[in-house]
């Protein structure tokens, strides 16, 4: 059985004030080739459809599109909410959509369904599971002891039989949209995932049953653990930490019962690429330089005049129309203590928990504890703030 495994689509976002909706557009074309060409029995969408809750009017129309695309291939496909989504909105409709093969998890409950398919070998169980949180668990579970993301998830997986004893009678694929680490070990990420990691991560360990774990939340593909745990990460660059980057589709293959599937990395084409460029204003307006790549790319122009360029955002946008930022980086930003192309959330501001806590220790004389930080990640996530 082949699966194409892909995440983090956050239809609608915006990098530095630029709508991504095209681009978005030009690559989900590709995956819905994909599906064709490659042959794929299943679609898996790891979560972050939008990047707001409440996503635009033009964001929902993009997976309107999308989802209509998807089921005109006859290929199902199995969808979960993440933590920028409403799981509302998400579900809605859910039930005819199934009818279509497109297979949303509803909001959770406390059980999870799977989607029943079949190969040669027998039968599959897909298992969507919906971003978790401790509280959400606890309510349906008041008796059992919930005290962090890998509880919440072993007791979720555990009440619905999709793992512990038994389990292994067919093959067990689970959709996941998590901060997974193994054995302490985190992913890597990257600045488009500015409230990933802390307290929220899950153990792979409590995945160790399923054949196949197709993870979304972090933004670059990569392995946790064992090879058939998977970020498939983004579908575009969403920050310039990204820009060396290629962004993929994660094409596995399920093959008898007990044995490793197979995973490629099918890459995906950008519409405009992201990247950065570096260099004296007059070097980077040279036609030898401006026509040595796209023009149109997305651009983050490290200036490095030690003087100030005039008018450098109008020269540079006559010749790349699609500059998102430019900063220097010249004698007088090193003496002040700035480097060029450090990681920092787009905007050049605190992250939401960061400000609260020096909120909380300003009034309290003390930082946050676990327990505390963990509450405030909960609500933040809650309300759809990164």
């Amino acid at each position: 059985m082949r699966l194409l495994h892909i995440a983090d689509l956050h239809i609608g976002k915006r990098v530095c004030e630029f709508s991504m909706l095209g681009d978005q557009r030009h690559v989900l074309a590709q995956v819905v080739a994909l599906l064709r060409e490659r042959e794929v029995d299943a679609l898996l969408v790891a979560g972050d459809l939008y990047d707001k809750a409440q996503p635009s009017s033009e964001a929902v129309a993009l997976v309107d599109w999308f989802l209509s695309e998807v089921e005109a291939t006859g290929v199902p496909a199995v969808v979960i909410p993440g933590n920028h989504d409403s799981a509302e909105r998400v579900a809605y409709a859910g039930t005819l959509l199934a009818r279509q093969g497109i297979h949303v998890a509803p909001v959770y409950d406390g059980s999870i369904e799977p989607v029943e398919l079949e190969d040669v070998w027998g039968p599959v169980r897909i298992w969507p599971v919906p971003f978790l949180r401790p509280a959400t668990v606890r309510h349906f579970f008041p008796d059992e002891e919930i005290a962090t993301y890998t509880d919440a998830m072993r007791v979720a997986l555990e009440a619905c039989g999709a793992c512990g004893e038994g389990a292994g009678a067919c093959r067990n694929v689970a959709v996941v949209h998590q901060f997974v680490t193994a054995g302490g070990v985190e992913p890597e990420r990257s600045d488009s995932e500015v409230s990933v990691g802390g307290l929220d991560n899950v153990d792979a360990g409590v995945l160790s049953t399923f054949d196949y774990v197709a993870l979304g939340h972090v933004h670059r593909p990569q392995r946790v653990g064992r090879p058939a745990v998977r970020y498939a990460g983004s579908i575009l660059k969403y920050s310039f930490s990204e820009a060396r980057d290629t962004k993929s589709a994660t094409l596995v293959e399920l093959g008898a019962p007990g044995e490793e599937p197979a995973v490629e990395l099918v890459p995906l084409e950008p519409l405009h690429d992201l990247r950065s460029i570096r260099g004296p204003l007059a070097e980077l307006v040279a036609p030898e330089v401006v026509g040595a790549a796209d023009s149109d790319d997305y651009l983050h122009v490290v200036l490095t005049d030690e003087g100030p360029a005039i008018d450098a955002m109008a020269r540079l946008r006559a010749l790349y129309p699609n500059v998102m930022g430019v900063e220097y980086d010249n004698a007088r930003t090193r003496a002040a203590g700035l480097q060029a192309g450090e990681a920092a959330p787009e905007d050049g501001e605190a992250l939401p928990l960061e400000l609260f806590g020096e909120f909380f220790e300003r009034q309290n004389g003390r930082p946050l504890s676990e327990a505390q930080e963990g509450t405030v990640i909960d609500e933040l996530e809650r309300a759809g703030v990164r």
